[in-house]
């Protein structure tokens, strides 16, 4: 079975963060951080060379498949930051109406700019997601 390419590691957050060329998407994924800090109590950590995750979790689907991924996740991408695990759980829907201006993909949340979306809605869809991560990992 192939393992996981996106893994935790020993690179630096803060150097990460300083090498992001554009400063409008560095300045977001420094507030990012803090955000997502705030939200799951955990420091942040690189996953792979563009991932900033929070927390980790163990899955495994029927298939066998199984790995670990951050409880909550982002990266600044040239075109848009992609947040990861950020549209789990029951009110997730409701709460993206409410977000602002974004696009969504494969489980994926996509902003261009931190200041088009509510800061509060985005802190309470990532409550939800870590609740239900964890609720699921429990069950």
């Amino acid at each position: 079975m192939a393992q996981n390419k996106t893994v935790p590691n020993n690179l630096s957050v803060p150097e990460f963060l300083k090498s992001i060329p554009d400063a409008g998407r560095r300045a977001d994924a420094e507030m990012l951080v803090h955000l997502m800090k705030d939200v799951t109590a955990e420091e942040p950590a690189m996953w792979g060379p563009w991932i900033v995750g929070f927390g980790r979790y163990h899955y495994r689907y029927d298939s066998g498949r199984e790995g670990d991924m951050p409880l909550v996740s982002f990266s600044p991408r040239k075109a848009a930051t992609v947040l990861y695990s950020a549209m789990v759980g029951s009110d997730a829907q409701a709460l993206l109406a409410r977000l602002g201006k974004h696009t969504t993909g494969k489980g994926c949340l996509y902003i261009k700019k931190l200041a088009d979306v509510d800061r509060e809605v985005l802190k309470a869809m990532l409550a939800a997601s870590l609740g239900a991560v964890k609720q699921r990992r429990e069950s």
